[in-house]
């Protein structure tokens, strides 16, 4: 499969980001997962579905249930676990929402619009939808971190 010219772009800006706790450096906590997340993440997903398709065929069920397609590229993590997370559609471009528990949802019609959100809120950190852009030790941070001694170190991105 061919990665979208805008992951790729992105991914050679910065293959990833390292092992928890680090804060999340794009909007709702997410990091961008390095190589072998991606990897694994697409591979455990793919498995699932292949699971769902073999289970219809022998139910004989014709309802079509959206695990994963195999056009989704996972490429953010919320967390370091990726049990949930941001994929691009491959196909169509759209930024698809995704969890363990199968809750699916677009988020973005393209890489274009979910980057331009993210650059807007750089611009004027009160659109963020979570309480607040910050620096935290030196790293971009989308809300205000949970933990007390983080908090501490938290301070709000002027703009």
């Amino acid at each position: 499969m061919r990665l979208p010219v805008g992951l790729r772009a992105l991914w050679s800006r910065r293959a990833g980001v390292g092992p928890d706790p680090m804060p999340g450096f794009m909007p709702g906590e997410c990091v961008l997962m390095p190589f072998d997340v991606v990897r694994r993440t697409y591979e455990s997903k793919m498995r699932l579905r292949q699971g769902d398709e073999e289970a219809q065929r022998r139910t004989g069920g014709t309802e079509e249930i959206t695990v994963w397609r195999p056009s989704w590229i996972p490429f953010a993590s919320i967390g370091a676990d990726a049990v949930a997370g941001l994929c691009v559609d491959a196909e169509t471009g759209r930024i698809w929402y995704w969890c363990e528990y199968a809750e699916r949802s677009v988020q973005f019609e393209s890489l274009t619009d979910f980057m331009e959100e993210v650059a807007d809120v750089l611009e004027v950190p009160l659109l963020a939808a979570e309480a607040g852009v910050g620096l935290m030790h030196g790293f971009l941070v989308w809300g205000m971190p949970q933990d007390a001694a983080e908090r501490a170190a938290w301070e709000p991105l002027a703009g």
